[in-house]
């Protein structure tokens, strides 16, 4: 017969134990799930020798330590900010405030699909960017190019804004995406949930818009009221932990960084970083336009405007009998020359003048140095001069 140690006992039943250090703090949920769980006894001594009937209790250390080798969370623990390399890299390569923690740098390279708790994630964080990000795109094109058609400001928005140019913004940062998401993760890695070889995209279930029927027709005049900021039909709200293209995920990275920019150091840094990333980039706007009849619209512009009904003439010819002719071709209006146009063929080269005269109108803008609205948010400014306001694009 064993005999039986009651300090052994005493010493497990009644110390109280230590807690274990890797508890993720900010989540009650979270915080009860990781603490071990409660150990209850029955009155029964059946039960009792049942359970201590190992001399040394090797059987109650097992349990408690499966118990908590099972609690994992889906991202790393916001300690882990502060041994990222990676991350401490990328704060100083932003040349970002030293209001900004590494805390919240680390969530904003989290995405939803890779933690669907929004303590952890950065879909709020990518919210508020995005708004801030579209306000100042939004009014420097509005305020530098006040004619510009609502087609082409749509088109020029999604060229600064848009997913596609947002991922070529994370990656020049030097942002990399982790293989999988999970908490040994460096925070450092962009973390989402990867589509597989093969898996389609989710289709669109459906859209906010109140007409949203196919007999319904989508002009520009509902994009404007109910589409996004890209004149893009806004989807029903889906589940968040479904996977992404990596376009989308590098998207709400750089959204989340302007929102944290904002949140830790205002509106002038969140306007000087949206400035310094986004509107600092090329975009050759003049090959937006993509014009169906432009000589009519031309006409219809100058007897809008009050011009003189444009002229095409021309203005210098070579090879006229040879297989390839240039024609180069102007359109007057009264003494003034709107555009000029060289092609092949008459015709061709009138349609290019009307083109090279379209696009001078709707490309006016009173200079690079124009001022926009937000610049009257800070502190001491001047007084404010109104800007251009045109009448608006051609509808023919």
């Amino acid at each position: 017969m064993k005999r039986l140690r009651l300090e052994r006992w005493s010493g497990q039943l009644f110390t109280a134990r230590s807690t274990p250090a890797r508890i993720r703090p900010c989540c009650l949920r979270q915080q009860q799930a990781a603490l071990p769980p409660r150990i209850r006894f029955s009155s029964s001594a059946a039960a009792l020798s049942d359970d201590l009937i190992l001399e040394d209790g090797e059987e109650l250390e097992e349990e408690f330590s499966s118990s908590s080798s099972d609690t994992k969370y889906p991202s790393p623990p916001l300690e882990a900010a502060f041994n990222s390399s990676k991350l401490a890299a990328l704060h100083a390569r932003l040349n970002l405030s030293q209001k900004l923690p590494l805390q919240t740098m680390a969530r904003t390279l989290v995405d939803p699909s890779a933690d669907s708790n929004a303590d952890f994630n950065n879909a709020a964080l990518s919210n508020l960017g995005g708004s801030i990000m579209s306000y100042h795109v939004s009014e420097w094109l509005l305020c530098t190019y006040p004619r510009l058609p609502m087609t082409v400001l749509f088109a020029a928005a999604y060229a600064y804004s848009g997913p596609k140019t947002l991922q070529m913004v994370g990656k020049e940062w030097g942002v990399e995406t982790a293989a999988a998401p999970g908490e040994e993760v460096d925070p450092g890695y962009l973390q989402f949930s990867k589509l597989k070889p093969g898996q389609g995209l989710q289709t669109q279930v459906g859209s906010i818009r109140p007409d949203s029927k196919s007999y319904y027709r989508r002009g520009m005049s509902s994009r404007v009221v109910y589409d996004d900021e890209f004149g893009d039909t806004v989807p029903k709200q889906a589940e968040n932990d479904l996977p992404l293209p990596t376009e989308h995920a590098y998207a709400s990275f750089v959204k989340a960084v302007v929102g944290s920019v904002y949140l830790h150091s205002g509106s002038a840094a969140a306007k000087t970083f949206v400035t310094n990333h986004i509107l600092s980039r090329y975009l050759q706007i003049a090959s937006l336009f993509q014009f169906r009849e432009p000589v009519r619209e031309l006409s219809r512009l100058c007897a809008r405007e009050g011009f003189e009904y444009p002229v095409a003439r021309i203005m210098s010819e070579t090879g006229r009998r040879s297989r390839h002719p240039v024609f180069v071709v102007g359109i007057f209006s009264g003494a003034d020359k709107l555009g000029e146009g060289a092609g092949p063929s008459l015709g061709e080269a009138r349609t290019r003048a009307c083109v090279h005269a379209l696009k001078a109108w709707y490309l006016y803008s009173p200079g690079s140095n124009v001022r926009v609205p937000s610049e009257m948010e800070v502190a001491g400014a001047k007084e404010w001069e109104p800007v251009h306001i045109d009448i608006g694009e051609v509808i023919h």
